[in-house]
């Protein structure tokens, strides 16, 4: 059961002058009384800053653990702008998708709350959904202007829709073992949208037995 006590070092602290910073405060909170419990009120006097100072930062509570998700977006944009064009498709995008969800170990602990309370809790999904059009949104961009065409369009709209899943399940699966490191989980969902599901599908047949394609090679 979560405790209900409010974090001591937050009291008194100094007005945060970052949506990050303010994110962090609300973050701490709900890991500790629960999302529900938690209202913009106590984030506000937590960060020591007024209601309405709150609002300034973020529309509603449920932006909370987002941080600065527009800043991040932009970031993400900037990084595929300055690859080469040269840098084939796949290996772009998943540049982009490392660096996006890079970030230092000391922080690893308020990342892991942050996408356990994005990925877990029923209040915040409808919100998630908003959000993950955005982030989508800079990956069909960049896709359409690789190949043609508008954002729009089917082919980079999959594409979007492609990445966003190899990332979910990647936190997913961190969030379950934290033995396992997020950048490796990224890079071999990725291989799996490159190199064609069937060649990186685990084997399930033994080192000894041969695959269907191989038996249509030996006849």
């Amino acid at each position: 059961m979560r405790s209900r006590r409010k974090p001591s070092a937050r009291i008194g602290r100094r007005p945060s002058t970052s949506r990050e910073g303010l994110s962090a405060i609300g973050i701490e909170l709900f890991r500790t009384q629960g999302f529900d419990e938690t209202s913009v009120d106590q984030i506000a006097e937590a960060a020591g800053i007024a209601r309405r100072t709150f609002f300034r930062y973020f529309p509603s509570k449920n932006a909370v653990p987002w941080g600065d998700f527009d800043a991040h977006l932009e970031q993400m944009r900037a990084h595929l702008d300055a690859l080469p064009p040269e840098v084939p498709l796949a290996e772009a995008l998943t540049s982009a998708l490392l660096d996006f969800n890079t970030f230092p170990a000391s922080e690893a602990t308020l990342h892991r709350d942050r996408m356990d309370l994005i990925l877990r809790v029923p209040a915040l999904q409808a919100y998630s959904v908003v959000m993950y059009e955005g982030w989508r949104r800079v990956i069909a961009e960049y896709v359409a202007h690789r190949i043609g065409g508008s954002a729009e369009d089917h082919y980079p709209r999959t594409v979007g829709y492609l990445v966003l899943g190899v990332a979910m399940a990647a936190y997913e699966q961190w969030l379950a073992d934290d033995t396992l490191a997020l950048p490796d989980l990224l890079s071999a969902g990725m291989r799996a949208l490159y190199s064609g599901l069937d060649a990186a599908a685990p084997s399930t047949t033994g080192p000894d037995v041969p695959t269907s394609s191989e038996k249509a090679a030996l006849q």
